[in-house]
């Protein structure tokens, strides 16, 4: 499968999320405004959480008229702890007014993933315990997302299906057993293994095929202080399922090394942003 790269994901994103909000033009904007007109709009963040899209703002704006300046007065992982200025756009007023919506829906979404990233991370904090994304994301979006949560100060799991091994409990029923699966896969790839464990017998199981990685499936917090005994160390262990924040600290504490956590993506809501012509 082909790699492809951060460009290549944000002009993609761009140019069909601008397709999908133009259509045919934008009426209201070519009516009214003057296509010679020109001038500033400051985009703002009115409540407090960690900004990331910024590439996407600036992506927008410059395919309706490269002329269009983007003056980013944040970085991407910034925290802001009140209603902040983030971008500075001068240029055509028609291009400022049509790429509106589009860039703040863009910023709007990839910063309130940061902002629940940083939650999550600082509800972790001290622990060493690594707070990770899933697949869990929304169709299209997934590169822009990802990059959110790294901003956000969370690490991403594997970014598709060919970049990364974790075999579930539907490929174990498929294929009959946890070792069966790992020799398959052995033969096949160097990537490391991770396997899916929803109870401790199956762990065991994992630990004896050689699971460089085992997912501990919505287990108990006995479970997985007990899970983090019997592996003494010989794979890495992600906690998943069901984690909230108020649930975060105290799995952290259990000894495993990573927690996934799809609401990052799949339910956080987006920031409150808002671009003002000035």
């Amino acid at each position: 499968m082909a790699v492809t790269s951060r460009t290549e994901s944000l002009d993609r994103i761009v140019r069909a999320s601008l397709a999908e909000d133009l259509g045919s033009g934008d009426v209201t904007t070519d009516a009214t405004v003057d296509e010679a007109a020109t001038g500033t709009a400051v985009i703002v963040a009115r409540v407090p959480g960690v900004v990331a899209g910024l590439d996407a703002v600036e992506a927008v704006f410059h395919a309706l008229d490269p002329n269009v300046d983007v003056d980013l007065l944040v970085e991407d992982g910034d925290v802001l702890h009140g209603p902040t200025p983030v971008a500075r756009v001068s240029g055509s007023l028609r291009a400022i007014l049509t790429g509106e919506r589009t860039a703040l829906n863009l910023l709007g979404r990839l910063s309130g993933i940061a902002t629940a990233t940083r939650r999550y991370v600082d509800a972790v904090e001290g622990t060493g315990v690594a707070i990770l994304d899933t697949r869990k994301t929304t169709p299209g979006l997934r590169a822009l997302e990802k990059q959110a949560v790294a901003a956000g100060g969370g690490h991403n799991h594997r970014f598709g299906l060919d970049d990364g091994v974790l075999v579930k409990d539907n490929h174990l029923a498929a294929t009959g057993s946890i070792q069966a699966a790992v020799e398959r896969l052995r033969t096949v790839t160097d990537l490391p293994i991770e396997v899916e464990c929803d109870t401790l017998e199956q762990l065991q199981d994992a630990l004896a095929a050689g699971a460089d990685a085992i997912l501990l499936d919505n287990m108990s917090l006995d479970e997985l202080r007990r899970a983090v005994a019997l592996t003494d160390r010989r794979a890495r262990l992600e906690a998943s399922g069901g984690v909230t924040l108020e649930t975060v600290r105290a799995i952290a504490e259990t000894g495993v090394d990573e927690i996934s956590v799809g609401a990052l993506t799949h339910s956080a809501p987006a920031l409150d942003v808002s671009l003002e012509l000035t």
